[in-house]
Parts: C-alpha cells; structure tokens; sequence
C-alpha cells in the first residue's frame, strides 16, 4: 500500500534493481501532496542513510519535494556483492530506481548525485526522460577518480583479478571488471549531450574531489547550468547547515523546473486499499479539473473540452469511458489469441461515442428519443486466417466491459460525512 501522504513521513521501501536484486531504498515524503519527486544517490561505498542524504532528504520535504534514496547493489541494506559491481551498475540502478518510482508513485523530477553519485546521475540523466533538473554535490568529473582511493592496491588487483581495499575504515573487495569498467566511461560526453538543467555544488576547499572537478563538469555543460560554491564545507557536508543550505538552493533553483508538474499546484485524492476503488476528487486547478486514483496506485486527470467551459487538461468523462471499453477490448483479445495460440501480432482499438436518435438505429427498441451510440474500430495485425479475425470479432463483443455497457446497471449513492 502506498505511503501516507497527509503527514511527513521516511518509509522504508525495497525495489528490484537492474540485476535482479533487492534494493532498499527510503522514501522521505513532505505533507500533503508531494510537488514533485527527487531521486537521490549517495557517494562511494556509503549508504541512503548517510548524513548529508537524510538531512537534504529532509529540508527538501520540508518543501514539498519527496524523495527516495536508496543503497546501491551491495552496500547498505540493499542484497547483491559490492565487488560484482561496478559505475555502469550504478547507473542502470539509477534508472531502476525512476522506473520504481514511475510505476508506483512519479517519476523523478530531479535528480541529485553526491560525489561519485554525482556522476553516476549525471550518466543516467539521458535514460529518464522525465527528468528536468540535475543536480551534482562535490562530484569527480570523471568516474575513475575513486580509484586514487586504493592506488595502492592497483598492481594486486592487475595480478590477481581482485584485491581487499580499506576504504573509509571498511574493507571492500575491488576485482578488475570496476577497473575495466571505469576506463570506458566518457561522462564529458554525456555531460554535453544532456539536455537537462543542471545545477554543480562544490567545496572549493574539498579534501577529497578537487574543486577544478566542478569547473570540468560545468564547462563541459550547455545552458541552462549554473555554479554554487559551498564555502566552508566538506566533502560529506558533515555540517548540517551545509546539507540544510544545498536542499534550499536546489528547491529555489529547481522551482522553474517543476513549476509546470501538473503536481505543482493541484491537489491528489488520498490513496485508497482497495484495488477495486476508484477516486475521483477536484484538484482546485481549473473549473471542472479532476484527479482520478485508480485503487491508489495510479493517477490520471479528468476534465472537460474547452468547448464546454472546461480547460482540457485531462480526458473528458464520456472519453473515460471509451479508454475503459477500448482497452478491455484489447485485453480480451489478447488473452484469447494468446489461449488459442493465434498470430496476433498486435491490436489496436479506435472509440467513438455520439448521441443519436434511435430512429436512426437500426434494431433500437426505444422511442424517437436520443441514444448513445459508440463506434468501435479494431486493427488486427498478424497472419490471421479470415475464421480467425471472424472469431476474434465476436470475442471483442464478451469483453466484461461491453457486457457491462450493455447490461443494467444499478448504482448506488450515499454520503461520506466529513
């Protein structure tokens, strides 16, 4: 069931990353509606739960940014062996963790990197299409200065395939596939192929990333970028001030970025347990504008054409109701070819719904008053014999939909008191 939305709340979560394992992950939620969604990923070899992730994860709920953060595969709590990872594993769970989040909540607005994370979303920002902002903390410019943590140990790893390394007071094993990997990244490239925002922090007194990492990162950016010096911190932003300050300045930079989220000022039906509940609730954004939660897991809107004095920012009801018979159609169809092993390659529904007077229908048992009429087209492609597109013609018409269309239909209405 979804997390609770009318109240701040850090829930925990786990999602399938790319490579099969689970991956757990927090989702720091604001009160009330969320205005968009951030994904966040930590630094090398640290975790969701490190300081500066919990207390930007924080500041940004506080203004109404939800945001998951999760452990790469192998660290953390999340399951996976840290040394079959590698930068290349770190992004395709980036754009696992969006996928997550598209399918059960919304896909990420913003994307924000610290340190090698950093410039893992920097990598992964051309594979998530929704995201309009990015954001880089202290980050390498490129991927391969984490290997100057264990230099050291470079001639074992080429000796013997893998060596133990101590990294930040823990031992970690690093084989020669992260080494590999590292060699082939071209995050220049992708830097200037990236047609988001992007937004760098650095500490110009960094220990660890050297500040001309940020002055790489933003020369090989195109506009709109923009530089914040963070004077004062650490590499970790060890001071909560530091952490407090960064979550201001992205929600202040990100607002142009998600001010047109059709959640940036519109209200959500509460979710709802029941798969079979729909909700229907009035968003507050335009005179007839409606959001539609379907069993609290997926949210479209409704609303009226212009014609009719609405703002058409969503279907109109009548169209509601050909996307349910349309797609119940499709299904039908799919599952039935699929039983009786038919080459139904693909299928497509086209609705049309008109009032008519039933003087003009053709069997219509009615007076001369008006009636709806729907007009269903079906493409079959496939090599489809003329029995079988016969047959699946007739099956489109057992749809449950159809068969509730053309039932009667009891509806009852009562008052919920609030």
């Amino acid at each position: 069931m979804p997390p609770e939305l009318n109240k701040p709340s850090s829930n925990k979560i786990t999602f399938i990353g790319a490579h099969g394992t689970a991956l757990a992950a927090r989702l720091d939620l604001p009160q009330g509606q969320p205005r968009a969604y951030a994904l966040f990923a930590h630094c090398f070899t640290c975790s969701k739960d490190i300081f500066a992730a919990s207390r930007i994860a924080s500041a940004l709920t506080g203004h109404g940014i939800a945001v998951l953060r999760f452990d790469f595969t192998g660290l953390g709590a999340s399951e996976g062996e840290f040394a079959n990872t590698n930068f290349s594993s770190n992004v395709e769970d980036l754009v696992a963790a969006a996928g997550f989040m598209r399918g059960e909540f919304q896909a990420p607005k913003i994307i924000i990197g610290h340190s090698l994370g950093g410039a893992a979303v920097l990598a992964a920002a051309k594979h998530i299409a929704e995201v309009e902002a990015v954001v880089t903390i202290n980050a390498p410019a490129d991927p391969a200065h984490v290997v100057k943590n264990f230099h050291c140990s470079l001639d074992e790893i080429e000796k013997n395939g893998e060596a133990e390394v101590s990294l930040a007071g823990r031992t970690f094993k690093i084989r020669k596939q992260f080494l590999d990997d590292m060699s082939k990244q071209n995050l220049s490239a992708d830097i200037a192929a990236m047609d988001k925002a992007l937004l760098v922090f650095h500490a110009p007194m960094d220990e660890l990333v050297s500040v001309d990492n940020a002055a790489t990162i933003f020369s090989a950016a195109k506009h709109p970028k923009s530089f914040i010096s963070l004077d004062g911190a650490d590499h970790l932003l060890h001071r909560k001030e530091d952490a407090i300050y960064v979550a201001g300045v992205i929600t202040a930079w990100a607002e142009r970025y998600i001010a047109n989220d059709q959640l940036a000022s519109s209200a959500r039906p509460a979710p709802v347990a029941s798969p079979n509940t729909v909700v229907v609730a009035e968003d507050g954004d335009g005179k007839y504008s409606q959001w539609v939660s379907f069993g609290g897991r997926h949210l479209i809107r409704a609303d009226e054409p212009i014609e009719v004095g609405g703002d058409d920012k969503g279907g109109s009801p009548y169209e509601l109701v050909l996307a349910g018979l349309g797609a119940c159609t499709a299904m039908t169809l799919r599952m039935y070819a699929a039983r009786k092993k038919l080459n139904l390659d693909k299928v497509s529904v086209s609705m049309g719904h008109e009032k008519i007077h039933s003087d003009d229908c053709e069997g219509c048992e009615a007076g001369s008053s008006k009636i709806d009429h729907i007009e269903r087209t079906i493409t079959m492609e496939g090599d489809l014999s003329p029995d079988d597109r016969r047959r699946l013609l007739e099956i489109a018409d057992k749809c449950p939909v159809h068969r509730t269309l053309h039932s009667v239909v009891k509806i009852t209405t009562t008052e919920n008191s609030v």
